[in-house]
Parts: structure tokens; sequence; C-alpha cells
């Protein structure tokens, strides 16, 4: 059992168990019971459809994210900076979540006592043989044993300070990956010749529907007219996964209850120049093609090493891929986004993408991973399809409540095999209260699925976080090599075209 200091008190928690659901409910009843039958103020805020989704117990996500320092953390420095920052002002990570006499969610403004908020840890947090791995087992952990309280804001910064890193922990329902990053980057400071100003973000061709303002009027129509037919076909494609379509059982497959299970996290790490001399010798195509083909490539490899000659060639394997859909595709201004400028705010604003992939046996070219990527990526920017989910989670929480929506949206997570996610971090290396960060990286806790992947780019290298249920995938690491050797690959294939 390991050991959660707070001051000079000492916070001790469970491995993992089949409990979340339980802690989750009684938590959120016992901060409640302070505020039932007392009268609504008008500071009181309405939570958005997603923020509510993402309170039920079967869709509760917190997002983690790592930063691993160069030098012993100043737990005194970094409170001193958490305390000074913007975040803390910030009305989503200075408000109590609430229910009113109906049963409705709201965020109730409150004052921030950073101290309750700091979660410091001496001692090492994991036997294991290296500071990256240890850290990844108590994050690991942290996935399915540790909800966040709801007697305060719903955040926490834990200090690991055996093995110099900061683990962020942000309820999704404060925000999404874009949103977070750019609070990141108001709150950390360039580590080179510029400490003064802020890190910069920079763009690595993230999925856009938006057409160009020199386009002609009927070009743009035309698009419009076809987004709409083919978002029909994810309509029907969308209801038929949650009614019965379900991709076939693999060694990778998940399930209803399986986010309950023990996890293990493990760290794929990709140069970002390497993906970009990929993407250069097919045509037109982004950062995010060249992912999807190392996944896809990845996972036939680790299938062929778990099953070999058990799958048929051309098995359809069905991921979720997670999508911003803010008008801008990187980061924008932290006070842009609070203020809501050009369609960019603050919040949950993302759409899901169904997307399928395709098992074939070892001999295939590696850049033909890519191009089928690609083709696939064309067809579903055309579709609309994630502003269709995204709009389709909005009507079904407004009219139809939590229940409704959040049985759609874990029948779609069930009926499907992993999840991934693309986000945009500092393009140079940035400091946290002077200190410098090694790394960066992001990850949620569990879903039903038994594979979740979250990407984040930071000062050129691209690292992927791969959480999994260790009791279907007891080998992380294995598969991260996987994704790491389909993408050196393809850049040997690239330089020899």
């Amino acid at each position: 059992m390991n050991s959660l200091c707070v001051g000079k008190s000492i916070l001790r928690y469970s491995p993992p168990s089949l409990s979340l659901s339980l802690s989750l409910s009684l938590s959120l009843s016992h901060a409640h019971t302070h505020t039932m039958g007392k009268p609504e103020v008008e500071r009181d805020e309405p939570l958005s459809p997603l923020g509510r989704l993402f309170l039920t117990p079967e869709m509760h996500q917190i997002v983690h994210c790592i930063m691993g320092c160069e030098n012993p953390i100043d737990v005194a420095a970094v409170t001193s900076e958490i305390a000074n920052s913007l975040m803390v002002r910030l009305p989503r990570f200075s408000s109590l979540l609430v229910r009113d006499s109906h049963g409705r969610e709201h965020w109730r403004q409150t004052q921030v006592d950073v101290g309750r908020h700091v979660v410091v840890v001496e001692e090492p947090v994991s036997d294991a043989g290296d500071d990256e791995e240890a850290v990844n087992d108590y994050v690991a952990d942290l996935a399915v044993s540790l909800p966040l309280s709801y007697d305060k804001p719903l955040w926490e910064v834990h200090l690991l300070r055996a093995h110099n890193y900061i683990v962020f922990r942000i309820h999704h329902a404060l925000g999404d990956g874009i949103s977070l990053m750019s609070m990141l980057q108001e709150w950390c400071r360039r580590a080179d010749h510029e400490p003064d100003r802020r890190s910069s973000m920079d763009s690595m061709g993230t999925y856009s529907n938006l057409s160009s303002n020199q386009e002609k009027r009927w070009t743009q129509l035309w698009k419009v007219v076809v987004g709409m037919l083919m978002g029909l076909g994810f309509i029907m494609e969308f209801v038929l996964r949650v009614l019965w379509v379900k991709d076939k059982t693999t060694a990778v497959s998940g399930g209803a209850g399986v986010e309950l299970w023990p996890r293990k996290l493990a760290t794929a790490k990709f140069w970002l120049d390497d993906m970009k001399a990929v993407k250069k010798i097919v045509t037109n195509a982004t950062i995010n093609d060249v992912l999807f083909g190392v996944i896809s490539s990845g996972l036939s490899r680790y299938l062929d090493l778990q099953t070999p000659k058990a799958l048929q060639d051309g098995v359809q394997i069905t991921g979720l891929a997670m999508v911003n859909l803010r008008k801008q595709s990187g980061l924008q201004e932290l006070s842009d986004m609070l203020r809501g400028n050009s369609g960019n705010r603050w919040g949950n604003k993302f759409g899901m993408l169904l997307v399928p992939f395709y098992y074939r046996q070892g001999g295939a070219n590696p850049l033909q991973y890519v191009k089928i990527a690609k083709q696939m990526m064309d067809q579903k920017k055309k579709s609309l399809e994630a502003h269709f989910s995204y709009n389709m989670q909005k009507l079904l929480m407004i009219y139809f409540g939590p229940q409704v929506a959040t049985w759609l949206n874990y029948r779609i997570v069930c009926n499907t095999t992993f999840l991934i996610s693309n986000v945009i971090g500092p393009k140079e290396e940035i400091t946290i209260a002077g200190n410098p960060v090694k790394y960066l990286r992001l990850n949620n806790t569990s879903l039903p699925h038994a594979i979740t992947m979250h990407m984040l780019s930071y000062a050129g290298r691209v690292d992927m976080q791969i959480l999994v249920a260790k009791d279907i995938i007891p080998d992380p690491q294995v598969l991260a090599k996987c994704f790491e050797d389909a993408l050196h690959q393809m850049k040997e294939a690239a330089t020899k075209e």
C-alpha cells in the first residue's frame, strides 16, 4: 500500500479494485449534503453537457499530465508558483461541484486552499528499476484507485520527490487536452535564453473540417452537401455500433466492466522529425496520418506476436479518435479561450471518429499503412463526422439526460477496441518553478477499452502513453516497442523513396 504525504498528514489509498463507481457516488453524495436545500446564488454556473457526461461513473475521466523534471523538486517553490498562477483564478479551477434541489450539477466559486491540492510523496512510489517505470506504475494505480475529492475544486498536483516527477491531475469536466495545454502555456516559461517568454505551440497537422476563405462559394456548398450525406452514413454506422456491431475479439479487446480492472502504463517514444520525414513521402499527408499508420502497423505486429496465424488477414479493429473542433487546430492564448474569441473557447470541444484499421500479417510495405490511413482520414474529414458526434452528444445530454447519453457512449466504447488522442504541446523546452522539464506526457483514467493511447508532442519529442488492462495486455512495453519499430521501418522506407 502506497502512502501520499500532504504536509504533515498521510493519506493512504488501496490498490485498484472494483469499487470505483461506489467510491465516486459516496464522494459526490457527501459533498452534496453541504449544498442540498440551500438557495442558489447568481454565481452558480451549470455544467456543460460534456462536463456532466464525464461525471457519470461509467464515463468518469481524470486527465493526468506527467512532467519529468531535471532537478530535485522544491515543494515551496512549486506551491508558490501554483498559488500565484492564473490557474487558481480560473472559474473551473476555483469552483466546487454542487447539485441543486433538482439534482443538476453546478459550479460554485470558492476560496482555493492550494495546500489541499498539493500532494507531496517523499518515498519511492515503486520498486521498479528506473524513475520512468516507477512513475508509470504510480499513475496506472491512480487510473482506477483514487478519485478526486468533491469537497474541493477538482484538481491536484502530486510531487514525486524521489523521482523528480510532477503529476498534474485534472477532472475532465474542467476541460479537454487543448484547454489544459493552453493553461500550461500560461503557467510555464521557456528554458532557453528567453526565460521570461511563454512557450509557443506548433501545429502538427491536426484534423480540420474548415474550408479556405479563398475557395469559391459553390465549392464550399458542395463540400457541405457531401459532408451531410456522408454524415448520414456516419449516423447509421454509429447507431449500428451502439446496438449490435462489435469488433471481433482479439488479444487487445476489452469490454463492459474492464474500466475497473488493474492497469499498466508504458510509453512509446518518437521524434517529431522522423514523423515529418515519413509525412513528406506520402503526398499531402499529415502527422495524424502518420500516427494512424504507426498504430495500424504496430497493432498488427503485436497481434502477430500474441496470436500468430490465429487471425485472418484483413480483420477490422476499430478505434475511437478524439478530435479537436476549435477553429484553430493548434493551441491558443488562454485569454482568448476564456473569452471564446473566434469560436475557440475553454472547456470540452471535441468530437469522435470511428477509425477502422485492418490487421495485416507481416511483410506489408511500411509506407502502405500511412497511405491507407491518409485515404481513410480524407474521407473522415469530408464527412463532418466529428461535428456530428459532438452535437449529438450535446443534444442527448440536453434533451434526454445523462443516463441516455452515458449509455450510448459506454456502448460505443465497449463495441470498439481502443481509443487514441493527439494533443499539441510546447514547441520549446519549458520550466516549472525554474526547474527544466525533460518529459511531458498525457493520459486519462481507464475506460472499457483494454488499451488507450494518448500522444503529446514536446520540444521535438512525441511521447505516447499506452494505458492497458494488465490482465489482457500484460506486456505494454512490448506493444510500445512495436509502435516504435513501425515508425523506424517507415522512416527507413521513406529514405529509399
